[in-house]
């Protein structure tokens, strides 16, 4: 692909940003487009990872047909079958009539299957047989169905992950990865924030007659140097924010305003705080770089500080003798709780109590923030909703 043609691309699916990593993930996606390879979207929450499936729908044979997008970790997991593959009338409670699922929706089309990993065990069975024989079968009926679909799925996780942990079938991982396309975290596009910077308040001065927010050199090195947790969508949200409360109504010979690096900075969230819920995600979350560093270096302490216990232990065992009676295997007591050890625990246990309690009030205040929208919150936090309505649901069993 050309550069004329790349940015005819861009242009049309309204991307920006001349990163390498995200010119191959789009060269890629246009390359397997005219097959019907399955293709799995790995990347963070917020990286725009919903333009790959629709670059690849529309440079494909099947370009005239329907394009789906689903959501899995928005549907409740007791409904989540009824919603891919239908059902018949009276299969459950509610279900009063005959209903079409996505897969027989969207047949001869595309299928965007987003959050691929919060789709439970059974799920996962029924999509493994649609993908290797284009078969399914309604809830409540015993007629094995057919299906033309092209699936394309995304993860902010890490699926290997999940197959590891048994959470995710080993077969469907395989299948579902016969491309892999890896889309880059903003902050590894460092030259791409100010573009996305510029298009973002371009586009929202215009719609509300304000003026264009510019920066000095100050405040661009600024936003480059924070890590941009929430990606491309945190940066928009912050740079509409930015424009509205900073910019004003255009007046006659002042259509732009420049903002230096102290004016940014109170849009930019603190980075202790969104470090500290990265230690221990909700269920579904996926961590970024920094976050697995922070993550990977606690677990090496803790290791550390267990061998250390561990060999003190050894060491008061090795330098008292036991009597004879007391040194066969089948006489050995439990040795007591150590003070240290004791000690250990006990601020282990608090820290982990201290983290739920961080994490469920940062739940809190996103659904308070947003109105109760569950939808915005989780976004907000990079989050499924699922994962939000099982923090509700726990809560009010309390």
């Amino acid at each position: 692909m050309d550069t004329q043609d790349l940015q005819r691309l861009k242009n049309k699916f309204d991307i920006i940003g001349n990163d390498p990593a995200l010119t191959h993930a789009l060269e890629t996606a246009v390359a397997v487009a005219p097959t019907d390879l399955t293709v799995l979207i790995s990347g963070e929450s917020g990286v725009g990872k919903e333009n790959i499936p629709k670059i690849i729908h529309q440079y494909s044979r099947r370009k005239n047909s329907k394009y789906l997008a689903v959501n899995c970790g928005a549907i409740p997991e007791g409904t989540i079958n009824a919603e891919l593959f239908g059902h018949e009338k009276g299969a459950f409670t509610g279900a009063v009539s005959e209903r079409k699922g996505y897969f027989e929706e969207a047949d001869g089309g595309t299928l965007f299957l987003d959050e691929i990993g919060e789709l439970p065990k059974e799920t996962q069975a029924m999509l493994l047989r649609v993908l290797q024989s284009g078969e399914f079968i309604k809830v409540g009926s015993s007629k094995v169905e057919k299906t033309d679909v092209r699936v394309i799925a995304a993860t902010n996780v890490r699926l290997w992950d999940k197959v590891q942990a048994g959470e995710f079938r080993e077969d469907l991982y395989y299948r579902l990865n016969g491309v892999q396309i890896i889309m880059p975290a903003l902050r590894e596009r460092k030259e791409d924030i100010y573009l996305l910077f510029r298009k973002f308040t371009s586009d929202f001065s215009e719609k509300y007659q304000l003026r264009k927010v510019s920066l000095t050199i100050n405040a661009i090195s600024l936003l480059k140097g924070y890590r941009w947790p929430g990606n491309i969508r945190q940066l928009k949200n912050v740079t509409e924010t930015i424009t509205a409360l900073e910019s004003g109504p255009i007046t006659p010979g002042s259509e732009r305003v420049e903002l230096d690096a102290d004016a940014i900075r109170r849009y930019i969230p603190d980075e202790q705080d969104t470090m500290l819920p990265a230690v221990t995600p909700a269920a579904g979350s996926g961590l970024n770089e920094d976050e697995k560093r922070v993550l990977v270096k606690a677990i090496l302490d803790l290791k550390a500080e267990v061998d250390r216990l561990k060999m003190e232990v050894e060491s008061i065992k090795s330098s008292a003798p036991a009597p004879a009676e007391e040194r066969r295997p089948e006489s050995i007591q439990p040795s007591p709780q150590r003070p240290e050890e004791a000690e250990w625990q006990e601020q282990s246990d608090v820290a982990d109590l201290s983290i739920r309690r961080n994490n469920d009030t940062l739940i809190e205040k996103a659904l308070e923030k947003h109105g109760g929208n569950v939808k915005l919150a989780a976004e907000e936090l990079g989050v499924s909703e699922r994962t939000i309505y099982r923090k509700i649901a726990e809560k009010k069993k309390k």
